[in-house]
C-alpha cells in the first residue's frame, strides 16, 4: 500500500508539473496588466505605456495599464508582490520602492529580493547639478567652498524625501565634507521653479527636463551625476571626472513579476522587452525625446542591480541620517 501511494504522489506530481509547462507554453492567452505604482505622465508611467503598445502588438494580446499611486509607491508594488505569478500582473516602477524605501521607511509590506521576480532593467536616467545662470557661483569647487564657509546656508531643492535628487544631494554633502540645508518639495517641478526665482542656490535635476533650461541659458550646470557624461550634455564632466570618486546616483525604470513566476514565462517577457528596445518608435519615444539610456537588461543583471544598489542606499541613507517626515 505504501508502495501505491508513492506511486500516486508522483504521478500526481508530474501531472502538475506538466499543467505548469502547459500554461507557460501557451502564454500569453489572455490581456496583462501592467501596475504602475504613480499617478499617470511620470517616465515610469511613459515608459510602462510605450512599452506596452509594443509588447501588445509582438505579443497578441491586450497589455492594460493600471495606476496604483500611493505611499511612496508601495501601494502598487505591494499589489504585484501579491498577486498571482502567473505572468499576467507586471509591474513597471523606478529606483524608489525597491532599493530606497527599505532603508527609508519603518516598515515595507514586500521584500524586494524575496517576493518579486526581476524581468528586465528597461532603462536608466541621472541627474545635472545646476545653478541659476545668474549666480555668482561659477563652478562646483566655488558652491563646495561657500558651503564649507557657511555651513547649512546653502540651500538645494529636491522632489521629496528619499527621492534621487535629494540623494544625489546628501551624497554631494558626505562626500565633500560639507553641510547642505535640503528643502524638500511635492516634486522637482516646484523646485526648479523656484531654483529659477533665486530661492535656492543650486539642484539635482534630471538631464531631461534641464536641457532645455540649459539650452536657452537660464541654467548654468555643473556635472551629472552618473558614472559617465549624458549624451545630450557632452560637455558637462560627471562627478567622478571632477574627483568624486564612486559618485553615482543614476535612477532605473524596470518590470517584475511576482516570485516564483514560471522562468518560461520570465525569458519570454525579457525576450519581448529585448525586442520593443530595438523599435524606432520606443527609442525616439524613450531615449531621444525621454532623455534616457536604455537597457533592456537580463533578468540576472537586473537582479545583480537590485543587490547592489539595496547596499549603496542603506548606507546612504544611514551615514547621512536620513528619516522619512
Amino acid at each position: 500500500m505504501k508502495f501505491l501511494n508513492m506511486r500516486l504522489l508522483v504521478v500526481i506530481g508530474l501531472i502538475i508539473g506538466s499543467l505548469g509547462v502547459a500554461h507557460a507554453q501557451s502564454y500569453p492567452n489572455r490581456a496583462i496588466k501592467i501596475v504602475v505604482p504613480y499617478p499617470a505622465s511620470g517616465n515610469a508611467d511613459i515608459t510602462a505605456r510605450v512599452l506596452a503598445r509594443t509588447m501588445s502588438e509582438s505579443m497578441g494580446v491586450p497589455i492594460i495599464i493600471d495606476n496604483k499611486p500611493g505611499a511612496s509607491g508601495m501601494i502598487g508594488t505591494e499589489a504585484v508582490a501579491k498577486a498571482a505569478p502567473d505572468g499576467y500582473t507586471l509591474l513597471v516602477v523606478a529606483s524608489s520602492p525597491l532599493v530606497v524605501n527599505p532603508s527609508l521607511f519603518a516598515k515595507v509590506p514586500y521584500d524586494t529580493i524575496k517576493d518579486l521576480q526581476p524581468i528586465s532593467q528597461i532603462l536608466s536616467f541621472q541627474y545635472v547639478l545646476v545653478v541659476p545662470a545668474n549666480s555668482p557661483i561659477t563652478s562646483l569647487p566655488d558652491l563646495l567652498a561657500k558651503a564649507k564657509a557657511q555651513p547649512n546656508l546653502l540651500a538645494y531643492g529636491s522632489g521629496g524625501i528619499g527621492v534621487g535628487n535629494h540623494l544625489a544631494g546628501e551624497m554631494l554633502a558626505l562626500m565633500s565634507g560639507t553641510k547642505l540645508n535640503h528643502i524638500p518639495y511635492k516634486g522637482s517641478a516646484p523646485a526648479l521653479a523656484d531654483l529659477h526665482g533665486g530661492h535656492l542656490t543650486f539642484m539635482y535635476d534630471t538631464v531631461l527636463t534641464s536641457v532645455p533650461h540649459i539650452n536657452s541659458n537660464s541654467l548654468r550646470p555643473f556635472a551629472v551625476s552618473g558614472p559617465k557624461r549624458a549624451s545630450s550634455l557632452p560637455a558637462v564632466p560627471t562627478m567622478q571626472e571632477l574627483g568624486y570618486k564612486g559618485f553615482d546616483i543614476t535612477q532605473f525604470v524596470g518590470l517584475l513579476a511576482p516570485a516564483k513566476t514560471d522562468s518560461t514565462i520570465v525569458a519570454r517577457l525579457h525576450q519581448e522587452v529585448a525586442k520593443a528596445m530595438k523599435n524606432s518608435d520606443v527609442v525616439r519615444l524613450l531615449a531621444t525625446e525621454g532623455g534616457n539610456d536604455l537597457i533592456a537588461g537580463t533578468p540576472v543583471q537586473f537582479t545583480e542591480t537590485l543587490q547592489r544598489e539595496l547596499i549603496m542606499y542603506r548606507k546612504l541613507i544611514q551615514d547621512a541620517g536620513i528619516k522619512q517626515q
